[in-house]
């Protein structure tokens, strides 16, 4: 019974530095790519601000991150030009 706790607490303890090991990997990695991929034209960056809502699909977006339209005064956010062009009448689409 001891043999199986000491086994048991020396497999958790090994289990903790593989994951611990294995994340410090991934996040060097993750990090290599990120900044090597940061110069590529079309990479999004951090938005910030406050988010609405986009009335069309219901996803929240910042507002420096949204695609913005103004209906009779009212200014509407969409997270994409496709949502946006979804909520014009098809005679405004273009």
């Amino acid at each position: 019974m001891l043999r199986f706790l000491v086994y048991s607490l020396v497999a958790i303890f090994l289990i903790t530095l593989v994951r611990a090991f294995i994340g410090i990997i991934s996040r060097g990695f993750g990090e290599l790519l990120s900044s090597g991929s940061s110069s590529q034209p079309g990479q999004s960056q951090p938005a910030g601000g406050e988010l609405r809502k986009d009335p069309v699909c219901g996803v929240y977006v910042a507002e420096s991150a949204a695609v913005k339209l103004s209906v009779k005064g009212e200014t509407l956010y969409f997270c994409s030009p496709a949502c946006r062009d979804k909520y014009l009448p098809p005679a405004q689409r273009g």
